[in-house]
């Protein structure tokens, strides 16, 4: 009998020793992981301003932007870049494109006055006039993003201003809309800043939101799980 007990104590013994193996080779989140899971539940869930549900957002189809206004040639080519920069990024099929007519358009990138742009857009004449960049999006019952439209100034903003304008606003319009006093090097830094380039991060979160496995219309605590699944599995 004593032999017994002995031999099942052995046992339990042998068993505790492997799941306590076991849950140290168990994949774990690095701190920029769980950092990076963080940011993006403060940048991707809801917008700036307005009421909208803190959610996630993003395009279902390609977005198509039609020019409008007066851009020059160095903020045409900036946005060339920027939108190499984002298509490279993505990988669940979205692509952001440009083209000639606004009939095939599902987004309009203004350049010139604010003035001129709330003739448009009568209901942000208000935010315009303290706003040199806005923004604006609109999305179906299933929570995925359609349409929208953006601005930048081109009489308030110098040329460095501008491109810095253009890379926020349009970054945010993919879904990403919030403002953060996080990260000073990041576009979505709420602080006024002209920086031109995506900060690491940034780069993160646009690739995230536009993983196969991200979906619209989650939660913080859902966004958690799916970032949490797509870290560790890489």
């Amino acid at each position: 009998m004593k032999r017994l007990f002995l031999l099942a104590l052995s046992f339990g013994f042998l068993l505790l020793s492997c799941s306590k193996q076991s849950d140290e080779l168990e994949p774990q989140l690095s701190l920029y992981q769980l950092e990076t899971i963080d940011y993006f539940k403060e940048i991707a869930l809801g917008f700036e301003f307005g009421t909208a549900s803190k959610i996630t957002r993003k395009w279902d189809g390609d977005l198509k932007a039609f020019i409008g206004g007066k851009p020059s040639p160095e903020i045409l080519a900036e946005l060339d870049k920027i939108k190499e920069e984002i298509n490279t990024l993505c990988s669940d099929g979205f692509t952001l494109q440009t083209v000639s007519d606004s009939l095939q358009s599902n987004y309009y990138i203004f350049f010139g006055s604010s003035t001129a742009y709330v003739q448009k857009y009568p209901n942000l004449s208000e935010l315009a006039k303290t706003n040199w960049g806005l923004f604006s999006v609109y999305w179906s019952s299933g929570n995925t993003l359609n349409r929208g439209h953006m601005y930048v100034d081109t009489e308030r903003a110098n040329l460095i201003q501008q491109k810095h304008l253009l890379r926020e606003e349009l970054t945010q319009s993919l879904g990403l809309a919030q403002d953060s006093p996080e990260y000073p090097e990041s576009i979505f830094q709420s602080a006024w800043t002209t920086t031109n380039s995506y900060a690491p991060i940034d780069k993160e979160l646009i690739r995230l939101l536009y993983h196969p496995d991200m979906k619209s219309g989650l939660d913080a605590t859902a966004v958690e799980l799916v970032l949490s699944e797509i870290l560790l599995n890489e």
